[in-house]
């Protein structure tokens, strides 16, 4: 067994330590040493959530050499983990097609889907239920929330943002740090950096202007 330490103490990062057992409950995978916390998260170090204690901050990192590391979704990119050490995490329940690609440090919750040539970049992290269909791209830190579903030969530029259970007509491009709210019903190709809502949805604003 590989040691593992989640990166991230909130509520996602507690429920992936269960796909951990889950995991390990069909085949013996990994040893989770515990948590890492973000920067800020010094009044969590010590303190345990969910049967594993928080080891330390981000700046502890380089004390665990040989471990393997797997962050979840608003465990900050800006803090250096060599790609080679981030884990990927898929529940045992998934479904992943043979021919799909999926990066270092993704998450995929319970019952979701990866279809035909699927290719999935680095730190995708998937919600319980979605719904990633044949010849999608998603790439680096794309965020889809529970029950998202992207239909066939969608491209979702990075740090992108699918709130829960938004849909996404076929070869449609969702551009880079784009927010879908949730329900929402995308039928036309997305701007770069759109907030969208509706159905059909609509552009509310640009993500980079204060609310």
């Amino acid at each position: 067994m590989r040691d593992l330490i989640i990166l991230g103490t909130g509520v996602h990062a507690r429920e992936m330590a269960e796909i951990v057992e889950r995991v390990n409950g069909v085949e013996p995978t990994w040893r989770l040493l515990g948590y890492i916390a973000g920067p800020g998260g010094a009044r969590h170090v010590g303190k345990v959530f969910n049967g594993h204690s928080v080891l330390g901050c981000g700046n502890c990192i380089a004390e665990y050499p040989d471990a393997w590391f797997i962050p979840d979704n608003e465990f900050p990119a800006s803090v250096d983990v060599r790609r080679e050490r981030l884990a990927t995490l898929i529940d045992p329940s998934c479904f992943v097609s043979r021919t799909a690609s999926i990066g270092a440090g993704c998450v995929l919750y319970p019952n979701c889907f990866v279809g035909l040539r699927a290719v999935l970049g680095d730190r995708i992290f998937a919600l319980s239920g979605s719904v990633v269909n044949h010849d999608d791209t998603l790439e680096d830190r794309v965020v889809l929330c529970s029950g998202v579903v992207l239909a066939g030969s969608v491209h979702v530029e990075a740090d992108s943002y699918l709130g829960q259970g938004c849909m996404i007509r076929q070869t449609l491009r969702v551009g880079r740090g784009s927010l879908i709210g949730m329900g929402s019903v995308v039928v036309t190709d997305v701007p770069p950096h759109s907030v969208m809502a509706g159905n059909p949805a609509r552009k509310l604003r640009d993500r980079r202007d204060k609310a």
